[in-house]
């Protein structure tokens, strides 16, 4: 079984499921969501407004893939393309931070450690482009809030808590913290790899 993740562009955006393919909720802000879903195309609203992301800013997004079948995704901006972050309680995102608007992963591909794959993708990603860290509007709701990801979730993959709410906390990972650790480690396996040579067959 092959995993890969793949950049979220105009090209992949059809593989999310259709759900999140037309949903607009952090898109747009309140009223334009609802006006776009009772007399518009979401999907298009989408669409267009990843294009922008694109052009403006840069990857806003990971598409993970088992077997080349589409498993699950995280969408990512910061928070000035992200209208809906201001209707939060828990809002302003802070200033040095990416916000996490969404994650899903397709039912029969959930248990397998895909989330976190998920997210350790976008934390890599944003630390080259020098972001220094991600936050995240969990639900920490019995039955979580549809398009809002899971309290819970954030905080099994690292993610603590900086603004409390009962239903609403605002949660933070620190990249630097994040993948320092797994960095180390490829750092030293790089070195160990490098010093190791073929061995010189001469006839006896």
């Amino acid at each position: 079984m092959s995993r890969r993740l793949a950049p979220l562009t105009l090209d992949t955006l059809g593989d999310l499921p259709d759900r999140c393919r037309n949903c607009v909720f952090w898109e747009l802000d309140p009223v334009a969501a609802e006006r776009a879903v009772a007399v518009g195309d979401p999907a298009l609203d989408k669409e267009a407004w990843l294009s922008s992301a694109l052009l403006e800013w840069g990857s806003c997004g990971r598409v993970a893939y088992v077997d080349d079948v589409p498993a699950g995704y995280v969408v990512y901006a910061p928070p000035a393309f992200v209208p809906r972050s201001l209707a939060f309680p828990t809002s302003p995102v802070s200033a040095d931070a990416v916000l996490l608007m969404s994650g899903h992963v397709v039912p029969e591909f959930r248990g397998g450690g895909l989330g976190r794959m998920l997210v350790q993708g976008a934390a890599k990603d944003l630390t080259r482009r020098g972001v220094r860290a991600i936050e995240a509007f969990g639900s920490a709701q019995d039955v979580p809030a549809v398009c809002v990801v899971p309290a819970d979730f954030l905080l099994s993959v690292g993610f603590k808590t900086v603004r409390p709410h009962h239903r609403y906390p605002r949660l933070r990972l620190d990249l630097k913290t994040a993948l320092s650790w797994r960095e180390d480690v490829e750092t030293a396996l790089e070195r160990i790899l490098g010093s190791v040579r073929a061995p010189v067959l001469t006839p006896r």
